[in-house]
């Protein structure tokens, strides 16, 4: 099992892709924070990135992904004074809002919303924001996913806009994989050639016994070695990380409605009551408190 092919699938994530940005003169777009991640990709034109204090400068052909919920301004220069986001999309013409005058810039923006834990279980571990600069040789393992979304959106054909939100979702994958080894948490053990390995296995197999030892011999050192990598790597040992991914597993499956009864059997817990107190001493709730807070949000 592909550990974060494992995590997508359980979150939900899926990309969507909104209205366009064009812009010319002297303009700025201030964007609110928002619990979905954003993306943006540059098709033409130069502009500016003003986030977590800090201004990355943007060109044709660069993507960035804004994982956190921090405010972000794009601007043609710093001087200008930005006009809420929420009045500059509030009129869109053939998929583009526009901002300033004319057409020096144009970009593309969309959003991936991801279900239930997804901040704790995925996005922690990402920098505030990620920027992959066109001419780089980490831009070609996106330019591709950026020419094919630009391609469906131009033509305009039938289910251009599904092809091209899977698209960016294959996007989101692959920005993904460029920064695991800049990542924390899990997402850096991936990289590892020593924590994946138990990585993988504990998501292969999730409900088995596994101890330290078992989980050493899949990547062929000591339990002592696994032990403190992991723990280095991952920022909990690998029992704990196992809990921890069988409580997500466990809160999808009461998402979906099951038996709390079924899910610990499921999930590799003993009993009901076992599952029990280790769901509140990871998540500070019990399952059924935390069915019933799910069912009332999406109901």
């Amino acid at each position: 099992m592909d550990p974060l092919e494992d995590v997508l699938r359980l979150l939900g994530a899926t990309g969507r892709v909104s209205a366009g940005l064009i812009a010319g003169g002297e303009w700025a777009v201030a964007f609110d924070a928002s619990r979905d991640v954003k993306f943006n990709l540059v098709r033409t034109g130069r502009a500016l990135l003003i986030v977590a204090g800090t201004t990355v400068p943007l060109a044709a052909g660069d993507c960035f992904i804004v994982t956190h919920p921090v405010p972000f301004v794009l601007a043609g220069a710093v001087e200008v004074a930005p006009s809420p986001a929420s009045e500059v999309f509030r009129e869109v013409r053939d998929g583009f809002a526009h901002a300033g005058d004319g057409a020096d810039f144009v970009a593309i923006g969309g959003r991936f919303e991801m279900a239930g834990r997804s901040r704790e279980v995925l996005l922690d571990g990402l920098p505030p924001v990620i920027h992959v600069p066109a001419g780089t040789p980490e831009a070609a393992a996106v330019g591709w996913a950026v020419g094919e979304i630009d391609a469906e959106l131009r033509a305009g054909r039938a289910g251009a806009t599904l092809v091209a939100e899977h698209l960016a979702l294959a996007m989101l994958i692959r920005v993904l994989r460029l920064h695991l080894p800049a990542a924390t948490g899990w997402l850096r053990g991936l990289a590892d050639p020593v924590v994946a390995p138990a990585l993988r296995a504990i998501h292969a197999r999730p409900a088995h016994p596994w101890t330290v030892a078992e989980l050493a011999a899949t990547a062929a050192v000591s339990r002592s070695t696994l032990a403190a990598r992991f723990k280095a790597t991952v920022g909990r040992g690998p029992l704990e990380y196992l809990t921890g991914w069988r409580i997500e597993l466990a809160a999808d499956r009461l998402r979906r409605g099951e038996t709390v009864a079924a899910i610990a059997h499921a999930v590799g817990y003993g009993s009901e009551s076992a599952l029990s107190v280790a769901f509140k001493r990871v998540t500070g709730t019990t399952p059924r408190s935390y069915r019933s807070f799910v069912s009332g949000t999406f109901r």
